[in-house]
């Protein structure tokens, strides 16, 4: 086939894709396995090599990162029964202040709790969002939203063990120390300096409480008997998990004060443990050093294992067993969904490479860093414009980019972070994250699109600034 030919073929599959999943309003796993058996049928021109391509990729991702995603998800869901996220906002507070801590919040949100499942983290935040936003003024609720948001879209993504972060490491073969490190670097300022450029904006009149706010909650502790029934929620689909997870705020803080609360350190210190190994993984690597039979802990799989081993341990002793399996049932489901997506991308990335795209794609690349990050910002954004999923864009981005890896120089971690901070920008109606903002925040559409859309589009910019400089370094 004609190199015109495959670039068509594949461009097509790709918009009809999108078709599907926002028009047909199809399940994007369906959606993305559909497209890859397409292309893999065209570039093999067999029926059975076809299929064998498709099943071969979802292996191949799953091998991976399958059993890492399941962890994280598994850490998440017990530190959200724990009752974790509550008390570390709250610590946030007494110890930075109102002022300063929605930056604090914001990078917390994104560096040490990225394996939560991102619409139980926005709700769980949520009521302590709203308290802190009563602290800061006129502009409270501004900086709290876009602290949540960018806080939230950023960590998923950017930072391991956050299920679009993982499937990119493992889409694009970035070993999951290096993406844990180098997401930090490229994270942190991102935040804070989209934080400092937004509230910047607010402060001088940017933001309109009359036409950028409508109560939506009343918060428990102000003495409300629960949430506004009258309420607007979210697209349909979205009610449940509000329901199901975060209501009431109220019912579901009296149950974690009754028992006996451990220190925030004893809960998140498996996790940071874990993490830790992982870094240290990444150092040892890079040393060619050998560590002999302990060597085994600093494998990602095993260094998440032990971390969700000692989550479970010290939520047993302290919140009893019987909510911990409770965590852990809905951590299996919430990560069947996220398992199954990344290994339809898998199998999109397997069709994709074997109809001898990357050469031909590659041979369009400059030799520089600059125009490669650039091109793979620019494809994650307009997936991401098209499908309004983060994850799914930048998983999708990366399965067509993971063919052309060979043929740029180009270290794979800034492509997993340019498509990473491509595949953030204009989060809007279609994203659920959106919706859940508006509603649970105090926000009308206006201002969603304010805190949510305009700001994470402006994180969605610094990262890639910030992966590029970067690559002059690396």
């Amino acid at each position: 086939m004609d190199d015109w030919a495959v670039i068509a073929v594949t461009a097509g599959v790709i918009v009809a894709m999108v078709v599907l999943i926002v028009k047909v309003h199809l399940n994007p796993a369906v959606a993305l396995v559909i497209g890859a058996g397409v292309i893999a049928l065209v570039a093999s021109g067999n029926v059975a090599e076809s299929a064998s391509i498709v099943t071969g990729g979802f292996g191949e991702i799953m091998a991976e990162i399958g059993l890492l995603i399941a962890w994280g998800v598994l850490i998440g869901a017990i530190l959200s029964e724990a009752g974790a996220i509550q008390r570390l906002v709250e610590g946030l507070l007494r110890v930075f202040g109102a002022r300063r801590a929605p930056y604090a919040f914001a990078t917390t949100l994104a560096v040490a709790l990225p394996s939560i499942y991102i619409d139980v983290l926005l709700v769980m935040s949520a009521p302590l969002g709203r308290r802190m936003a009563a602290r800061l003024g006129r502009t409270g609720t501004a900086r709290v939203a876009t602290a949540i948001a960018v806080g939230l879209e950023c960590g998923i993504v950017m930072i391991v063990p956050g299920v679009g972060a993982l499937a990119l490491a493992g889409l694009l073969g970035v070993p999951l120390g290096v993406m844990l490190l180098v997401g930090v670097v490229v994270t942190v300022p991102t935040i804070l300096l989209t934080l400092f450029v937004m509230y910047f904006a607010y402060d001088r009149g940017f933001w309109n409480p009359e036409r950028d706010e409508s109560v939506t909650f009343i918060d428990a502790e102000a003495g409300d008997e629960g949430d506004d029934v009258d309420a607007p929620r979210p697209a349909t689909g979205y009610t449940s998990v509000i329901a199901t997870v975060g209501a009431p705020p109220r019912a579901r803080t009296r149950v974690q004060q009754s028992t006996r609360e451990p220190a925030l350190g004893l809960l998140f210190g498996p996790m940071i443990v874990s993490l830790l190994f992982v870094a240290t993984g990444a150092i040892v690597q890079a040393t060619d050093a050998d560590l002999g039979p302990i060597g085994i802990l600093f494998e990602p799989v095993f260094a998440l294992l032990v971390g969700l081993l000692g989550t479970s341990l010290v939520a047993r002793l302290t919140i009893g067993g019987e909510r911990v399996e409770k965590a852990v049932s809905r951590g299996f489901r919430e990560s069947g969904q996220i398992l199954i997506l990344t290994g339809a991308g898998g199998s999109l990335a397997a069709a994709v490479a074997s109809t001898g795209i990357g050469e031909i794609l590659g041979s369009l690349f400059t030799t520089t860093t600059v125009a490669p990050l650039l091109i793979v910002w620019v494809v994650a954004a307009v997936l991401h414009m098209a499908i309004g999923s983060v994850s799914i864009s930048a998983i999708t981005a990366a399965g067509l980019l993971a063919s052309v890896m060979s043929e740029i120089d180009v270290a794979p971690v800034l492509v997993a972070l340019a498509a990473a901070a491509g595949s953030l920008f204009a989060v809007h109606v279609t994203s659920n994250t959106f919706w859940l903002l508006q509603s649970s925040l105090n926000q009308s559409t206006r201002g969603t699109f304010k805190t949510c859309t305009l700001a994470v589009s402006v994180a969605s910019v610094f990262a890639l600034g910030f992966t590029m400089l970067l690559s002059l370094v690396l």
